[in-house]
């Protein structure tokens, strides 16, 4: 058992704080905007780290995820068929099968990552929702 603070593994959230703090300027700046456009998206979801990358929890399973590299942010919406969804909204933005990326200077719009946010928690009731039922055999 830790003896102090200082022993103790640093919190999700303070894991985070640290990785933000190490990116040059711009990309902390996109890369804290993105967080807290998430936060606010989905109250209920906690910080996490996922795949060493920033990234939210909802009702115990991943919900979205980002992280920076050298040339380029990726937000990680971590649905396909999410991403599917709303592949009209990011015309202009590179995507791969779970990714989506951008520069700092061209950001995905807040109300693209409101709705891909929305749509994860739809997704993730919808399978609690369906595993309750089968649990029950309802």
């Amino acid at each position: 058992m830790p003896d102090s603070a200082s022993d103790r593994e640093p919190s999700a959230t303070e894991r985070i704080d640290a990785i933000l703090a190490r990116l040059p300027a711009e990309q902390r700046a996109a890369m804290q905007s993105l967080r807290e456009t998430i936060a606010a998206a989905a109250p209920d979801a906690v910080e996490a780290i996922s795949y060493a990358a920033p990234a939210f929890r909802y009702q115990g399973r991943p919900l979205v995820a980002y992280a920076a590299a050298s040339a380029h942010c990726s937000f990680f919406p971590m649905s396909p068929a999410v991403l599917d969804t709303h592949r009209a909204d990011l015309a202009g933005f590179a995507t791969a099968k779970g990714t989506i990326r951008f520069v700092p200077e061209r950001p995905i719009p807040a109300p693209v990552i409101r709705a891909i946010v929305r749509d994860r928690l739809v997704e993730i009731d919808g399978g609690r929702k369906e595993t309750d039922r089968s649990a029950s055999g309802a």
